[in-house]
């Protein structure tokens, strides 16, 4: 019997069902003893396989994401940031402004929190699968900076023009010279009307010190 089960599980994981490999004798004892029809105990099969993975591409986005720490809105203390407006927030999660390609600007001194609620926005928009990246402004920056070295910048910024959503955090918080500035340009430009942006900074946009693209 037990390498009629082993035969079975190793079928199971080479046709890529690899939840129902680890499932399924389980499943089967619970189905004898409910005397569950033949149907019902496959579609528990099935809805146990489609759940798993639906779970690993939602890990596997946040994965390439590159969130920093994982952070949720429901962990955030909206009581100890009375300042931040809790009933916007949780209408900004239902992620009406990414379908409207609207963008964020998340400004306020250090500490009170505009990383973790940019990032736990990035998450639900994670879990409805879509294609969201977090990056540093300084790291992304230099990232293009390279970039134009290598003369992989055309495809650099056609990849962060395609993100349903581009979370920049911490603008403003080192200088910008002319060429920084320009990508910086270059980036918000590609993005304009196809996906959305956050940005968070500790200082207002017109404060931010921008040079001269030119």
């Amino acid at each position: 019997m037990s390498t009629d089960l082993d035969r079975l599980r190793g079928s199971l994981k080479r046709l890529g069902l690899h939840t129902i490999a680890d499932v399924f004798e389980r499943q089967a004892q619970k189905a004898a003893k409910t005397k569950q029809s033949y149907v019902g105990f496959l579609g528990s099969l099935v809805e146990e396989e489609l759940a798993a993975k639906a779970d690993r591409s939602i890990n596997a986005r946040i994965a390439r994401a590159r969130f920093p720490a994982i952070r949720t809105l429901e962990a955030f203390d909206f009581a100890f940031q009375p300042s931040i407006p809790a009933a916007l927030i949780r209408e900004l999660a239902e992620l009406g402004f990414l379908e409207r390609a609207e963008n964020l600007l998340l400004v306020g001194p250090p500490g009170v929190g505009k990383s973790h609620l940019a990032i736990a926005l990035g998450i639900k928009a994670c879990a409805s699968h879509k294609r969201v990246l977090f990056r540093p402004v300084p790291d992304l920056l230099d990232e293009l900076v390279a970039a134009t070295v290598d003369q992989t910048l055309v495809a650099r910024l056609e990849v962060l023009g395609r993100l349903d959503l581009l979370i920049l955090d911490e603008l403003g918080y080192l200088p910008m010279d002319a060429r920084r500035a320009n990508l910086f340009f270059q980036i918000i430009s590609r993005r304009y009307e196809r996906g959305s942006t956050i940005l968070t900074s500790n200082k207002p946009f017109e404060e931010v010190g921008f040079p001269h693209p030119g």
